[in-house]
């Protein structure tokens, strides 16, 4: 009877060493892949300025207006939807983290003022 259950306590031991070592082995690999998959997430967001488009703050519909080759300041904020009765009193661009403030008269005038992938754009209402 000693022997059978040594036997068992041989086989139980053997079979918990090789479970906790596939388990171990399974987390490493999870480890492993979510490592990976931060990794890619990382890469993405260093590149999602420069592909997003075009972002509006302020008193907007569509703060995100997807980029297309050519587009303008007021191209941008029709497609945003701006939503305050009234003209803004200052529009800023920030680009590369350097700001530029805009009269927005300057727009009403017809300039064109043309926009960059990963443009921030504020408008500030009246």
């Amino acid at each position: 009877m000693l022997n059978s259950q040594m036997k068992f306590l041989a086989v139980m031991l053997v079979f918990a060493f090789c479970a906790s070592g596939c388990t171990t082995h399974s987390r490493e690999k999870e480890k492993e892949h979510e490592a990976f998959l931060a990794g890619q997430n990382a890469a993405l967001r260093r590149e999602l300025p420069q592909t997003a488009g075009v972002t509006i703050r302020g008193p907007v519909q569509n703060p995100q207006v997807p980029w297309v080759d050519g587009l303008t300041l007021a191209q941008a904020i029709a497609t945003a939807v701006y939503l305050d009765a009234h003209e803004p009193k200052q529009i800023v661009i920030t680009r590369n983290g350097e700001s530029a403030a805009i009269d927005p008269s300057v727009l009403l005038n017809g300039t064109k003022i043309p926009l960059q992938p990963g443009d921030i754009i504020e408008i500030q209402p009246q």
